[in-house]
């Protein structure tokens, strides 16, 4: 279900497209005038009325139903923050006080299929053929063990709205909105903190579940926020608490500030001050790592790197690239120059330069991305974009039709395409220097040979190798590998031409 509102996700920032690009990251700031511009408070607040959210008809007839039956339906979670903040959303949950579950489950006997599976949970499923409903009941949670798993959850439908949304992370996440009357509940100051663009903890409830703090990491990026300084100072203290985490809970907020993060730059700051960039050793080794001025005006490699993710994310909200492609697109950018570690140099003459920075990131990319869950497709792609992102940086007319070929096959399985906005990402993110359009020539020419999106086929195919008299091993990958450089130049153009080539190359080689 869609919420009411603009169709742009992005437009809490309503600030146009290049929006982010070059942010003033704080190093280590906190409190909320960290924020960088300068909206009125009220300008991303929703008209609060009846029409808040748009439920539909047959949603609206079961909360109807459990109305007449004496309980109290209301909306909770995202969907509420995000109908008050005009940002698109999919699932409606639904809070329902004063009935138990058997009242629950009468009052909607016969209008689907009801499933009290998640009860011990405080949650019972309903579905009919347009509907997939989670209806919770309202609960107590008692901390009794560690990690995500260790509570003991009490329901209690003679809970008050004040006493149930005390459990939750962030006041934002701690609204509600009574579809019968219109009446948005928010007795923790969510609206007030959504105005400000701050993310506050609600109560010291946030601390029975440390994923909270990389929630809170990813709502940053995600909605242009930043930590309040008492929830910052109480996340330090959660610091000891990450391995409690299961990887695939990182992974899980990771990919949000990477697939849905409008300014990601938020998410490192928020990520800085909460002390939990000492999980991340590789990320945090470039703080303060020099950049040449000449090319790099923003600052040093940290900078870049945030301004790198928001270019990324921008880039790809202009280009309507989305899901899988815009993840590898924001992560390739935060790791595009974990090289610069290890890599750069500063000279006597004062500049600054890091050659080779380019393969030796490779290694602590992969580290990271290992450490964060991201699958194996993920790192898989973009571990040859960081090698190969620098090699824009040669003379025009180098860049030719079989250097682009040539470039599409030592990316693979990453594409020309997703290698061009990483780069791009990396150019833009250059303060003052920064520039768009230098993939445009590679681009052109990746289209023109077809291989934007995969690199060539090999025509030569070994088949035609053993028709010659010769036996798999290391001799086929040689000669393979040289069919491959001819094919680039276009000596090779079809299978006829590779067998023609393939026997005067071996004819050529046994001579010598």
């Amino acid at each position: 279900m869609l919420l009411r509102g603009a169709p742009d996700p992005i437009a809490i920032r309503a600030q146009g497209p290049d929006a982010g690009l070059n942010p003033s990251i704080a190093h280590a700031s906190s409190g909320t005038k960290s924020r960088s511009d300068d909206r009125p408070a009220q300008a991303i607040l929703h008209d609060v009325h009846r029409d808040l959210i748009d439920l539909g008809p047959e949603l609206r007839a079961v909360l109807r139903q459990l109305t007449d039956a004496g309980g109290r339906p209301i909306v909770v979670g995202g969907a509420v923050r995000d109908a008050l903040l005009k940002v698109p959303a999919k699932d409606i949950d639904i809070e329902c006080y004063a009935l138990e579950y058997g009242g629950i489950a009468d009052a909607l006997a016969g209008m689907g299929k009801v499933d009290l599976v998640g009860a011990a949970f405080g949650v019972l499923k309903f579905c009919t053929d347009e509907l997939d409903l989670d209806i919770s009941l309202p609960r107590r949670d008692s901390k009794v063990g560690s990690g995500h798993r260790g509570f003991d959850v009490e329901v209690d439908h003679t809970l008050t709205f004040v006493e149930a949304s005390s459990r939750r992370d962030f006041t934002i996440n701690a609204i509600g909105w009574d579809p019968a009357t219109g009446e948005v509940l928010d007795p923790h100051g969510g609206r007030a903190d959504l105005a400000r663009g701050v993310l506050r903890h609600v109560s010291d409830a946030f601390a029975d579940d440390p994923l909270r703090v990389l929630r809170g990491v990813q709502f940053a990026g995600r909605f242009d926020m930043v930590l309040d300084p008492q929830t910052a100072d109480f996340c330090r203290s959660l610091v000891d608490d990450f391995e409690q985490l299961p990887i695939e809970r990182v992974w899980g907020e990771w990919e949000k500030i990477a697939s849905k993060a409008v300014r990601p730059s938020r998410s490192l700051q928020a990520l800085r001050e909460s002390g939990w960039l000492v999980h991340f050793p590789d990320l945090a080794a470039v703080d303060g790592v020099p950049q040449d001025v000449k090319w790099h005006p923003e600052g040093p490699v940290e900078i870049h790197t945030a301004e790198s993710m928001d270019a990324a994310a921008a880039w790809c909200g202009r280009h309507r690239i989305e899901g899988r492609a815009r993840t590898l697109a924001v992560l390739g950018a935060l790791v595009h120059d974990f090289g610069k570690v290890t890599h750069t140099q500063i000279h006597p003459d004062g500049r600054i330069t890091s050659h080779g920075h380019a393969e030796a990131g490779v290694a602590p990319a992969n580290r990271f991305l290992r450490q964060i869950g991201a699958p194996e497709d993920i790192v898989a792609r973009i571990l040859p974009i960081v090698r190969e992102h620098m090699c824009v940086a040669c003379a025009p007319e180098a860049v030719t039709a079989a250097a682009v070929k040539r470039l599409s096959r030592r990316l693979s399985p990453a594409t020309l395409e997703e290698w061009a906005t990483v780069v791009e990402a990396d150019h833009l993110g250059r303060g003052p220097a920064s520039h768009a359009g230098i993939t445009d020539r590679w681009l052109d020419l990746g289209r023109e040979a077809g291989v934007q999106h995969q690199a060539p086929k090999p025509f030569l195919k070994g088949e035609m190798l053993m028709a010659l008299g010769l036996k798999p091993g290391p001799r086929f990958k040689e000669i393979i590998a040289a069919s491959n450089e001819a094919q680039d130049d276009g000596v090779i153009h079809d299978s006829e031409s590779a067998a023609t080539w393939a026997a005067g190359y071996v004819e050529a080689s046994d001579d010598r």
